[in-house]
């Protein structure tokens, strides 16, 4: 893989702050600035000088994106999950939720561990419970949003934080695509929604979003600014999620859900379709949001409601890699 220069300077910079004395470290890049290509680049150096690495994460679809890029950087890796074999090497990549059960008969002691989406480390939950388990061990953690909805730092978990370019510079250059927004006029009364956990109480959402009037002016609008745009639309839960994708269908509009309960084959199947073109919408409840890499996707619908900057910035981000002859919406 040939580096861009920005993802040259962050290994360096990652080097230079382990250097200087910090155990762990954060690096923030806007989603599709390629954190994926710069830690796996860091993990084929530390293999090459006989190092242990652990890449914790939380979907699928991450260890999947992991897995490829140490594949074709030529690094031997094993999977840490429950529906792939086990493998000895040097370099684990490790879903969280298996991992956590495995801590007692687990002995791989990884010299370095890298959190993919970092912003979910916190103290006492299963990610935290992991890296308890290697205090010693180096840290990098890479997060598009490194903000929590508790308001809380991240200086729990790292020590400093590595900046790389912004949104902005990024679409500057061309790595990013340049967005366009709309904001129909029709909206939904958020005013009595409450909040749990520092964000809107999704029940509430679903039933003040989940409605004709909205719904029908979202379509009307995707027809109008993106029509025949590969799409992803945000939804509260899972009946919003059906509901919504019902009325793209009845407008003539191929649309299906992808949901967490998808099965994984399935879910598969529809990513390929949305990616070939025979697919127009993709109608979510989260699960796009982080670990979903498709620079097909051409525009978002926020029918989610959220009060979390890095939410937002997640979905919004799944619109932003550039693909050849598409415009954004």
């Amino acid at each position: 893989m040939n580096l861009r220069d920005y993802q040259q300077q962050a290994i360096s910079d990652i080097r230079q702050a382990f250097n200087a004395g910090h155990q762990s470290v954060l690096l923030q890049l806007p989603t599709g600035g390629g954190k994926t290509v710069i830690f796996a680049e860091i993990v084929r150096l530390a293999t090459q000088r006989g190092r242990t690495v652990l890449i914790l994460v939380h979907r699928k679809e991450l260890i999947d994106q992991a897995s490829a890029k140490l594949s074709t950087l030529g690094v031997d890796h094993g999977i840490i999950c429950g529906r792939y074999r086990p493998k000895s090497a040097r370099v684990q990549i490790a879903s969280v939720h298996t991992l956590v059960r495995r801590l007692k008969v687990q002995p791989f002691n990884p010299a370095l561990i890298i959190i993919d989406e970092a912003h979910h480390a916190v103290g006492g939950n299963v990610w935290g419970k992991i890296l308890d388990n290697w205090p010693d061990s180096y840290r990098l953690g890479v997060t598009a949003t490194p903000c929590r909805l508790d308001g809380q730092g991240m200086g729990q978990m790292f020590q400093t934080l590595i900046r790389g370019p912004s949104v902005q510079d990024l679409t500057a250059r061309g790595h990013l695509s340049t967005a366009r927004f709309f904001a129909p006029p029709i909206t939904a009364d958020l005013s009595k929604l409450h909040s749990r956990a520092g964000d809107f109480i999704q029940s509430e959402a679903s039933e003040a979003l989940n409605r004709a009037t909205i719904t029908g002016d979202v379509i009307t609008h995707y027809q109008r600014h993106a029509d025949d745009l590969p799409a992803v639309a945000f939804c509260c839960d899972t009946k919003h999620a059906e509901d919504v994708a019902l009325s793209f269908r009845s407008a003539g509009i191929t649309a299906q859900t992808l949901l967490g309960s998808t099965k994984a084959c399935h879910r598969s199947a529809l990513v390929q379709d949305f990616a070939h073109g025979k697919l127009q919408v993709l109608v979510t409840v989260d699960v796009v949001s982080e670990g979903f890499d498709c620079p097909a996707v051409a525009c978002a619908i926020l029918l989610r409601p959220t009060k979390s900057e890095a939410l937002y910035l997640q979905q919004v981000g799944r619109v932003l890699r550039p693909s050849l002859n598409k415009s954004h919406a």
